[in-house]
């Protein structure tokens, strides 16, 4: 009823009779009756009568409502309302709720009938708030209440009885009052009980139930009422019910008198009414049967005087017949009835057919393992067997009878280990009990021996034994029981046999075998008791069972039995220690018998009982019942000595093993120094074997093996309880055996190496047994030190020999003669068998010795040549790699055993033994990281690298630890430090030639290092720090602020590799600075000064000049140019500082003010820091350019201002003193040159963007600059009469040409300018016509095509290598002076015009020729490289990288490129097409655009030029194609296209062939590929001409078809692999605030940016270098540009998708970036649209995203809605036809969807796609006959008109749709007529 349906439902606490339901309710000390109901006192008599007399109470409105609702049917509604009425009661005065009692007694009573369990519980919820505030006034109206109330305490439902529980109990609080209550009102719970039991399905409800609601209710009604009715039984008619004490009150004797009265008259009509309740019990209804069988026991107890002899016959059959009850909810109750029918009514048996009734029924019940009610009924049959009738059954058979089918229910039996503990235990009471009463089933005295030998033949040995060794035989189907069948009476069980299958299904687990035995012995001890003779039969069988098993072949299967029984008899013996039996009546006579036997097999089985029954009886006893007298110590001993040990040891067999066993479990602690001696002596001196190994006997060798491996086992044991732990095992008889083994001919056996391993022992770190002495380990060790030594020797790589040379020639080994041998690997694997048997014997010895050190060591070198073997097979030629291959397996058996030594031995081997071992690699690597091993030099070392980690995380402990490792790897050595002293604060070089023999190996060195910072951290590495918190992990870094100054702090270490600048895979510049500068500003400025002072003191010793271009502050790649070590380290350093802010402007002063200490000592000039300083003011000047503004603002003190500008004045004044640049000769003044670079460096010039634009850097004081136009004006002066050719001549002028163009243009006068202008356009020019030259060789060298390849590559690298680099520097200069007169040039007055001096005309020619040879300049250079391209890529290659070495130029040549003017561009190309080279200029900007090694600057300036709308023509379109373009009307051309649609448009080869790439070869590609960015670029010249077009250009059309033609849209899938989207937009796309990768939101920023400028200029100015983040901003304006342009393109590769995932993700960011801003656009051009027509209108709204078209034509019209989705363009446009007038519904679904394709192909605008359908309607109103085949006039995509008419039918036809048609129909006929076309 409202639960889960099925007889299993019923809730196992629900009441199932009188008993039961009593221990629900709160019991006391006094013991009465059901619930504990105990009164002492009724209910007051004067509460009957308030009822006459209370006064009539009008009910509450608010309670009649909820009153009301409590008849609805609804479940719902009478939960509300019974809620409501809950919280109301709660509210009310006890008077209120008085008033309603009636009602609600009428409503509770139809309630706890309800079919919903919930409503019920809710009744009775409200039932006990209604009794908690009513109290004492319930009592006038208990009469209709109290029948329901008790019913429903045994509802079927656990939550809902309790319910009611608890309501009555808060009524009646006291168990007293309870049962007064139930005595009182008994007549009225009979009545209401009797009502129920009357009642059907259908009358038990006024509404349309369900009928299986209706049936399930009855069940629920009547299984309650019988067990209501059996409780209210016992609750009254029970003698214990009765009140106990003193008191004798006649009133309360009266009512209980009374009620019992009531009570057995009620139900003695009701059990006659009912009859005797049989029909319930024939109820399909298990909960029904179940409470009758509780009625009807009730009815026996309570009132067996009704049942008449009559009533036992009709009774009898079905009680004692009803174990055919299958329904273990019923088991128990049914046991009860059962039990207690056959103790009161025992002659009842005679009225039944026993066997027929009673015994089948049962035997069936029990072979069904009691249909599961295992621990009900199995504890009732012993119950059963007390009080079964003895007359009334077969006294022979019935107790076998039983106990057989008993246990053939075993198996459904012991389903769980509660039921399996419930079934023995039955069994061992049973058959207990069955011994104890054999008398019952004996009808002579005499015969009751013989009957209780049966039942242990026939149970014990029959039943209970063959199974047990059936399971533990591990289920031989084949076993035949021995003499199972010997000896049997006629009536005895025969064995259970089973198939395979059945036999596996009675071991159930592993418990089942041993509650077996238990049970079994359990029996055993019962018997000893009670008869001890029968005991002997038992083991009689015992024993013949257990010979006859030793001696059958599969013995072994079962003897696991007889060893697990004898271990339960230990246990049994244990825990009963009075009980001997088990070995005096058991286990001793039967190892008598089967010690007969082991001398004769090799069977370890036999010897196994043997040797079990000692480890749990002892040794002693054993052998005492195996001689069968008591012996003595000695007696013992000559008895172990003589026969014990001969037959344990005698020869190598299958039961060695075990015979060992036994021979250590007979060692006794009085006697064991005697024992042992004997073993030994036995073994070593035994008549077979000899002392040499090779005529050793292997079977003795193998014995003793076994011997000390079982002693090593055992000896925690035996130290345990000898509580001893100095157990001497030593034996010099074993010392001498051992030598003679090792120093014998070399033995490979496993055997031998197993033997060794066991005497020396060492196998874990718990084994501490000493079989020989410390020397003989020593001896052996050392041995194993020689093998592995000579095994590394014989490695193919040089490294593994080397350092094993090393380690060899570091000790007192160094005289070993090492020779190989033929049997190098077996003796390799042999030794290695030896070290992982004994390697915590290592232990033993002094760990810091060298033995153990070296053997240590050498097996990490041969770990690290597995680990080398592993990591370059790759570079292993043949013949190393079969070698490698034969040593490999060894070397993988090393690393395994290195494993086990760093995971298990090296916290063993203590601290100084982990510091020497430590050492002795750390320096093995070193010596390695200086090889020259012939692998791949970068691999190696990051090999070397892994190693010293491993060292660190193996054998250090704290950081403390491991900076002394790292000062042992990094101390000083012949070839380290090349720069540095370790350690010197001072820098100090060596002699050039030594330093450039050992700068490879230095090198190699570094690299070693860097490896090491990148992997535990500069902190660690070099600057040493240790942290606060020395135990905290090896592994991490400690940048942070508890960094303290450290002993181990290395800042030469820092200098070292800053001087090393660059090694194999790394440089200074990458990998030092960085952690470097964070360091120092986490706390440490003095390891900053400390580098920097190494550096300084290093560069003033050498004291050479930088070389860097001193123009402007030098970037870090422009440093890499300074060839001296200490000065290029300077250098770097000070920037590095300056620019991560670790120095600041007061440290930049600091270090000026130094510098000018040093540069002069009184008069003298230090030349060696006269030529540092240039380079180092080149630093300075830019941190010091914010003290030279606060000079100029008069923010600085005037100390501060002659501090900065003073010397510089001083500098001026000397230079201008020199003699003019053009009268320097050769060899005048060393360090003229250096003043002159001085001045350079203090006005350098300031460089934006790539060049794009330069300008002064600095402020200058009008001094300063009247001083520099001073020394400027005298090189003019000088200039103009005397011509110095010297390249030194011409650079310094340049350079102050430049400065002085920059700071002091102000002055300059008309010959200044000349002067400037002349000198700018003849360098320049000197540079064209070299790199023009170069051209012209790289063509003729290529379009002759005469010479070999390399030949042609050779002449083609010449010709562009630089050769003198003074011309092109001088160019570089001239550049950046011409674009600072090109800039802005703004005056530091504020005063003064910015007027360009160089505006006038007189100026412009000379400026516009030298952009043209600008310009000339770069179009030579990109012609050379398409030039060579044609040749090869690799010639084109050779052209490309001749640029690198000069970036500095052409980045200037690139930005003059593109900032110049159309008019100069023009005559460039026309003058490289004059010129007549095999390239032409676009070919030649396609040549850098797409160049195999790209500088950016120039690509960057090629893609603008050919992106250019005045080119964009010209880059695309082939000539042919242009000229057609360009040489006909616009009429001509649209008549050409509409008659010859199928006339096809080409772009030039160089573009196309990125366009058109294969979709598979592009997707292939890797992201950063060269290949794949020349595609992009090739899509962003498309789409960059596509977005210049207008959107009716034909010549757009025509690019559009291309595109739909010929490329494919694979390349979108390309451009969303750099776009992340599944990082980030997940169910959160929409929010553009939540965080996304950069990626991402690179990508989107392009992609909002492409659409706004309909450029992609931004993202390739700045795409190089290529990296992930600027591929994604170029994917993302691609993508931007391509959704702008060609939105139906996007939209078939988007609809084609068939990720959802994928498409979802797409759409997201398409929708969150890129359509707002397309829609916008959109709806803008189409409101600024003018389509120019009455009959036409369009009306946008923003809001909703729509267009409304409305078209009006004489009496027609149509308005058309256009709705744009919130992913436009991806998903197409919406299109509605809102209203239509006077058209058809034909021609309006038409003109419909001619407007939806004329927008869903729209490859550009909504406004052109709306302008053209207006078009086509109105050429439709003018009579224009449409396309039959696409139905419209217009075509959707080339907009062309129908005119090509059919000859038959004179219908006409749009060229393209006709040529479609043609295509797929395979035939040319018309489509109307059929008629050849």
């Amino acid at each position: 009823m409202g639960r889960t349906k099925g007889e299993a439902a019923r809730s196992k606490s629900r009441p199932s009779s009188s008993s039961e339901a009593a221990s629900l309710l709160p019991s006391s000390a006094t013991t009465v009756g059901f619930g504990g109901y105990v009164g002492s006192s009724r209910v007051d008599s004067s509460l009957a009568s308030t009822s006459d007399g209370s006064t009539f109470l009008e009910i509450d409105g608010e309670l009649a409502v909820q009153l009301k609702r409590l008849s609805r049917k609804d479940p719902t509604t009478k939960l509300k309302a019974l809620s409501s009425l809950s919280q109301l009661i709660a509210q009310k005065s006890a008077l209120e709720i008085v008033a309603i009692i009636p009602q609600w007694a009428f409503e509770y009573r139809k309630l706890l009938m309800d079919y919903s369990r919930e409503v019920r519980r809710a009744t009775n919820d409200t039932m006990t708030n209604l009794v908690t505030v009513v109290g004492r006034e319930l009592a006038p109206h208990l009469k209709p209440l109290i029948g329901p109330w008790w019913f429903s305490q045994f509802d079927s439902v656990y939550e809902v009885s309790q319910a009611a529980k608890r309501s009555f109990q808060t009524a009646f609080p006291a168990q007293e009052r309870r049962l007064d209550a139930l005595m009182l009102y008994s007549s009225e719970i009979f009545m209401y009980i009797e009502e129920n039991l009357k009642l059907t399905p259908q009358s038990l409800s006024d509404k349309a139930n369900a009928s299986d609601e209706l049936e399930e209710m009855h069940q629920q009604v009547v299984s309650s009422s019988l067990l209501a009715l059996a409780a209210i039984l016992d609750v009254i008619l029970s003698p214990h019910s009765e009140r106990s004490g003193s008191e004798n009150i006649s009133g309360e004797s009266k009512l209980a008198i009374k009620a019992r009265t009531k009570a057995a008259s009620s139900a003695e009509k009701l059990f006659s009414a009912h009859k005797y309740f049989l029909n319930f019990l024939k109820s399909p209804t298990p909960a029904i049967r179940s409470a009758a069988y509780s009625m009807i026991r009730s009815c026996i107890k309570n009132i067996p005087h009704a049942i008449s002899e009559g009533d036992m016959r009709t009774l009898a059959a079905t009680i004692l017949g009803s174990f055919q009850e299958k329904n273990p909810a019923c088991h128990s109750s049914m046991w009860d009835t059962v039990l207690l029918w056959t103790k009161t009514f025992p002659d009842s048996w005679t009225f039944v057919n026993v066997q027929k009734t009673i015994l089948s029924r049962l035997w069936n019940f029990l072979k069904n393992g009691c249909f599961g009610s295992q621990q009900v009924s199995y504890p009732a049959l012993l119950l059963f067997l007390e009080i079964v009738p003895s007359k009334a059954i077969a006294k022979d058979s019935f107790f076998l009878d039983l106990f057989q089918n008993f246990w053939e229910g075993r198996n459904l039996a012991c389903s769980s280990n509660a039921d399996r503990l419930a079934f023995f235990l039955a069994a061992e009471e049973c058959f207990l009990w069955g011994l104890r009463n054999a008398s019952r089933y004996c009808d002579e005295v005499d015969s009751v021996y013989s009957y209780q030998c049966s039942l242990v033949d026939d149970i014990l040995l029959g039943l209970l034994w063959h199974e047990y060794l059936q399971v533990s035989g591990l289920k031989n189907k084949d076993l035949a029981y021995a003499s199972c069948t010997s000896n049997r009476a006629n009536n005895s069980i025969q064995p259970i046999h089973k198939d395979s299958r059945e036999a596996m299904n009675c071991s159930h687990s592993p418990d089942y075998e041993k509650s077996l035995g238990t049970c079994i012995i359990k029996i055993l001890s019962g018997i000893n008791f009670l008869q001890r003779d029968l005991l002997l039969i038992f083991r009689s069988r015992f024993q013949a069972d257990c010979l006859d098993i030793f001696q059958k072949m599969e013995c072994s299967l079962y003897v696991e039995s007889f060893v697990n029984f004898f271990v339960l008899l230990g246990q049994h013996a244990m825990k009963r220690e009075k009980e001997t039996w088990p070995l005096f009546d058991l286990v001793g006579p039967t190892l008598k018998k089967v010690f007969s036997i082991i001398g004769t097999s090799d069977s370890p089985d036999p010897v196994t009982l043997v040797l079990v029954a000692v480890s749990i009886f002892g040794s002693r006893e054993i052998v005492r019942e195996l001689m069968g007298v008591e012996l003595g110590t000695e007696q013992f001993l000559q008895y172990f000595n003589k026969d014990i040990i001969p037959w344990c040891l005698k020869k190598f067999s299958p039961s060695t093993d075990v015979r060992v066993d036994l021979l250590l479990a007979l060692l006794l602690d009085v006697s064991f120094s005697e024992q042992w001696d004997a073993i030994v002596t036995y073994l070593v001196n035994c008549k077979d074997s000899d002392t040499s190994p090779s005529m050793m006997n292997r079977n003795h060798i193998d014995v003793f093996t076994i011997l000390m491996e079982k002693v090593r086992d055992r000896t925690a044991k035996i130290i345990h309880k000898s509580d001893s732990c100095e157990i001497d095992w030593h034996h010099e008889l074993l010392d001498s055996l051992v030598v003679s083994v090792v120093c014998s001919v070399p033995l490979f056996e496993h055997s031998i190496a197993r033997f060794l391993c066991a005497a020396i022992g060492g196998r874990s770190e718990d084994d501490k047994i000493s079989f020989v002495s410390q020397n003989t380990l020593i001896l052996v060790f050392e041995e194993v030190f020689r093998k592995l030594m000579t095994f590394m020797m014989d490695s193919p790589f040089i490294w593994v020999q080397d350092v094993c040379s090393m380690l060899l020639m570091g000790g007192s080994y160094r005289d070993w003669r090492l020779k190989s041998s033929n049997n190098l690997l077996e003796t390799a694997y042999f030794i290695l068998d030896i070290l992982n048997g004994s390697l915590f014997c290592l232990k033993i010895l002094n760990t810091e010795s060298e033995v153990v050190q070296g053997i240590l060591s050498a097996v990490f070198i041969i770990d690290w040549e597995f680990s080398w073997i592993t990591v370059s097979k790759d570079q292993l030629d043949e013949d190393e790699l079969g070698k490698m291959e034969a040593r490999f397996g060894v070397c993988d058996a090393v690393h395994a055993f290195c494993g086990k030594v760093c995971d298990q031995f090296m916290e063993s081997i203590g601290l100084n033994g982990q510091k020497s071992l430590g050492s002795v690699l750390i320096q093995l690597i070193k010596r390695l990281a200086n090889l020259n091993n012939g692998f791949d030099s970068d691999g190696f070392i990051s090999f070397c690298c892994q190693r010293v980690l491993d060292i660190f995380e193996f054998l250090c402990k704290d950081q403390v630890e491991e900076q002394k490792l790292l000062d042992q790897l990094l101390c000083e050595s012949d070839s380290w430090p090349l720069w540095i002293i370790s350690g010197a604060s001072t820098g100090a070089r060596l002699e050039t030639e030594i330093a450039s023999l050992q700068e490879s190996k230095n090198a190699n060195f570094v690299a070693l290092v860097d490896k090491l910072i990148s992997n535990i951290g500069f902190d660690r590495v070099v600057a040493g720090a240790i942290t606060t918190e020395t135990t905290s992990s090896i592994n991490s870094h400690f940048l942070d602020s508890s960094i303290n100054r450290s002993i181990y702090s290395r800042p030469w270490l820092a200098a070292e590799i800053l001087c090393t600048w660059k090694w194999l895979g790394g440089s200074a510049l990458h990998s030092l600075l960085t952690p470097l500068c964070e360091y120092i500003k986490n706390g440490d400025s003095s390891f900053s000064d400390s580098v920097f002072n190494i550096l300084l003191d290093g560069a003033l010793v050498h004291g050479y000049g930088s070389g860097l271009n001193l123009l402007w502050t030098a970037s870090f790649d422009e440093v890499e140019a300074v060839q001296e070590p200490f000065l290029r380290a300077l250098i770097s350093l000070l920037s590095a500082y300056f620019q991560n802010n670790v120095w600041g402007k007061e440290r930049a002063i600091s270090l000026f003010n130094q510098l000018l200490n040093l540069l002069c000592v009184g008069d003298t000039t230090n030349l060696n820091c006269l030529r540092i300083l240039p380079s180092v003011m080149n630093v300075l000047v830019r941190t010091l350019k914010t003290l030279f503004e606060d000079c100029a603002n008069g923010q600085s003190d005037t100390s501060s201002q002659n501090e900065l500008h003073q010397p510089i004045v001083d500098w001026l004044r000397r230079v201008a003193s020199f003699p003019p640049l053009n009268a320097w000769k050769p060899g005048d003044g060393l360090d003229m040159e250096d003043w002159f670079q001085l001045i350079v460096s203090c006005f350098p010039v300031k460089v934006i963007d790539r060049m794009h634009a330069i300008k002064a850097e600095r402020y200058a004081s009008p001094i300063e600059k009247a001083f520099l136009y001073e020394l400027f004006q005298k090189q003019r002066n000088d200039g103009l009469s005397v011509g110095n050719k010297l390249p030194l001549v011409e650079m310094l002028l340049s350079k102050l040409m430049v400065i002085a163009v920059a700071y002091c243009w102000e002055d300059f006068d008309d010959d200044d300018w000349k002067f400037v202008l002349h000198r700018l356009r003849f360098w320049i020019e000197s540079a064209v016509v070299m790199m023009e030259e170069s051209a012209e060789i790289v063509n003729d060298t290529v379009t002759s095509g005469g010479n070999d390849i390399n030949v042609t590559f050779s002449i083609i690298e010449n010709a562009v290598e630089t050769k003198d680099p003074f011309p092109i520097e001088l160019a570089r200069n001239a550049l950046v002076a011409f674009s600072l007169l090109r800039g802005p040039m703004e005056p530091e007055s504020k005063d003064s015009e910015n007027l360009n001096p160089l505006a006038d005309e007189r100026w412009e020619f000379i400026m516009d020729r030298m952009l043209e040879s600008i310009l000339r300049l770069f179009f030579s250079s990109a012609a050379a490289e398409a030039i060579a391209d044609s040749c090869c890529s690799e010639a084109s290659y050779i052209v490309a990288s001749s640029r690198v070495n000069h970036p500095q130029l052409w980045e200037l040549v690139a930005s003059c490129v593109v900032q110049s003017s159309s008019h100069a561009r023009e005559k460039a190309m026309k003058a490289m097409e004059i010129w007549g080279l095999s390239k032409g200029p676009i070919s030649s900007l396609y040549s850098l655009v797409f160049s195999c090694n790209p500088h950016p600057a120039m690509q960057y300036a090629a893609f603008v030029l050919l992106s250019n709308e005045t080119m964009a023509q010209l880059a695309l379109i082939p000539d042919t194609d242009l000229m057609l373009n360009n040489g006909i009307s616009n009429k001509e051309v649209s008549h050409n296209l509409d008659t010859t649609s199928v006339e096809i448009m080409h772009l030039r080869e160089e573009v196309s062939c990125k366009l058109q790439i294969l979709p598979g070869k592009l997707l292939q590609m890797d992201f950063l590929a060269h290949d794949r960015v020349n595609v992009f670029l090739a899509w962003c010249l498309l789409l960059s001409h596509l977005a210049s077009l207008p959107s009716s250009s034909s010549l757009r059309e025509r690019m559009i078809q291309y595109v739909q033609d010929f490329t494919n849209a694979t390349v979108l899938d390309c451009l969303f692999q750099h776009i992340p989207l599944e990082l980030c937009m997940g169910n959160n796309s929409r929010k553009k605030e939540v965080e996304i990768p950069a990626e991402v939101s690179e990508a989107a920023s392009a992609a909002v940016r492409a659409i706004t400028s309909s450029s992609v200029l931004f993202c390739v100015e700045s795409l190089w270098p290529i990296g992930p983040n600027k591929m994604a901003s170029l994917a993302g304006a691609v993508f931007g540009l391509m959704l702008h342009n060609l939105p139906a393109y996007v939209r078939g590769w988007f609809s084609e998708i068939r990720d959802r995932s994928v498409s979802s993700a797409i759409e997201s960011f398409t929708k969150a970036w890129c359509s707002p801003t397309l829609i916008s656009n959109e709806l803008s051009e189409i409101k600024k649209a003018s389509f120019a027509d009455d009959n036409f209108s369009v009306s946008v709204s923003r809001s909703a995203n729509e267009i409304v078209a409305t078209y009006t034509k004489d009496e027609t019209g149509m308005d058309l809605v256009i709705r744009l989705p919130q992913s436009y363009p991806l998903k197409p446009v919406d299109i509605d036809c809102t209203r239509s007038l006077g058209i058809s519904e034909v021609k309006r679904r038409k003109w419909l969807m001619s407007l939806m394709s004329f927008i869903r192909n729209q490859n550009g605008a909504l406004a052109e796609a709306i302008r053209i359908w207006k078009s086509n309607f109105d050429k439709e109103f003018e009579g224009v006959e449409e396309c039959p085949i696409c139905y419209s006039v217009i075509h959707t995509v080339n907009h062309s008109l129908p005119r090509l008419a059919c000859k038959t039918c004179k219908h006409k036809f749009h060229s393209a749709c006709l040529y479609k048609w043609f295509s797929t129909s395979h035939k040319s006929t018309c489509p109307l007529c059929q008629s050849p076309f």
